[in-house]
């Protein structure tokens, strides 16, 4: 199938994309509708979708609501028809249901693009109903005529415990669109950075941020606070950890704010000053799955990474080179030592070899290739 018509199925918001998993798809779309012809039917909380490149219309129940979809699928129908669509493309598993029905009407075949293992961060937030969603997981993958995971080891896991065919499974990673980093960009940033939140001069600066009422990012404050800084105090190095995200609940805001060596920023609607002046981005998360999203954008800037090991997947073996300093999960001791590691690689570039596997126009292009067979 070459250029096809894609019509994209996204069951919940993501106009404006504000969170990691949001700008996955926006980008992601945004970088294929350059490609190829593109039309997306969006669950109806979409709003802000008149500038895009493609056509939006936000007309569905979100996930939570999907069964209800059936009534829209006539009008599904419709959009394939009058857009003359060849391939339709569900983001996430949960409109996977929705895909096969159009399928058996339009004889259009479909894949699914997978942030992650849904089951498994169903199971990680303690869903009871974990079990029931992967049996329909594990169902629409296997009916689909192509599935995209965002990393390897999902893709292997899905094809090793769900008997997915090989050849119907590729990566689709998460983007970014910086080219490059200016000398001087990231000195000057860190002198704001220290001006913006009166820090001493020497101080090393390091970043987490994400959406903080999310277990996985909870969870790593919780190691912040209970694991990382009894070890990192006693060095006596001067230090602050910079915390930005939305959603944190009061209870988390003083615990972090009866910390002297923690700032919390809240949600910085532009994050780019914090990955380029900050030292050293953190990723002490071991729960959930998929790509952590913090983490690509963090290393696009030329940033520094640290990073437990099953929150580094994604990032191919030696494509960021020393910028990604992995550590053993749940080896704290091992973390809070390479954080204050004197020889900590701030300054070093992120190869290019990084951007050529994580640019937007890439990896749509490599996606497209794989449906050529469709």
């Amino acid at each position: 199938m070459e250029s096809p018509v894609i019509l994209g199925l996204v069951s919940y918001k993501v106009f404006p994309a504000q969170m990691g998993g949001q700008k996955h798809i926006v980008d992601f779309y945004r970088a294929l509708a350059k490609q190829t012809r593109l039309v997306v039917a969006a669950a109806r909380e979409n709003t802000g979708t008149g500038n895009e490149l493609f056509p939006v219309f936000p007309f569905l129940y979100n996930h939570w609501k999907g069964m209800l979809n059936i009534f829209y699928l006539f009008r599904l129908r419709r959009l394939i028809r009058t857009h003359t669509v060849d391939l339709i493309l569900v983001e996430h598993s949960y409109f996977g249901f929705l895909a096969i029905l159009l399928r058996k009407l339009t004889g259009k075949p479909y894949a699914i693009r997978s942030q992650n293992i849904e089951a498994h961060r169903f199971r990680d937030l303690r869903r009871p109903w974990w079990r029931l969603y992967e049996r329909y997981e594990r169902w629409v993958h296997k009916k689909a005529d192509h599935n995209f995971f965002i990393t390897a080891e999902d893709s292997d896991w899905a094809i090793g415990h769900w008997g997915l065919t090989p050849e119907k499974c590729s990566v689709s990673t998460y983007g970014t669109d910086i080219a490059a980093v200016l000398p001087g960009q990231r000195a000057a940033a860190k002198q704001e950075l220290l001006r913006r939140h009166a820090l001493p001069p020497h101080t090393r600066i390091f970043l987490f941020n994400g959406t903080l009422d999310y277990l996985p990012n909870t969870d790593a404050l919780r190691v912040i606070l209970t694991e990382l800084l009894p070890l990192l105090r006693p060095k006596n190095h001067s230090f602050r950890i910079i915390i930005c995200g939305s959603g944190l609940d009061t209870q988390w805001k003083k615990e972090l704010d009866a910390c002297p060596e923690v700032v919390y920023a809240g949600f910085v609607a532009d994050i780019r000053p914090y990955f380029l002046g900050a030292d050293c981005l953190i990723n002490p998360i071991t729960l959930g799955g998929g790509i952590r999203t913090k983490m690509i954008e963090a290393l696009a800037h030329h940033q520094t990474v640290i990073s437990t090991r099953s929150s580094a997947h994604g990032v191919a073996a030696g494509t960021a080179g020393n910028k990604l300093i992995v550590v053993p999960d749940y080896d704290w001791k091992a973390f809070a030592g390479a954080m204050l590691a004197p020889e900590l690689p701030a300054s070093e570039p992120v190869p290019a070899g990084f951007y050529t596997a994580h640019t937007w126009s890439n990896i749509v292009r490599q996606a497209l290739l794989s449906l050529q067979a469709l």
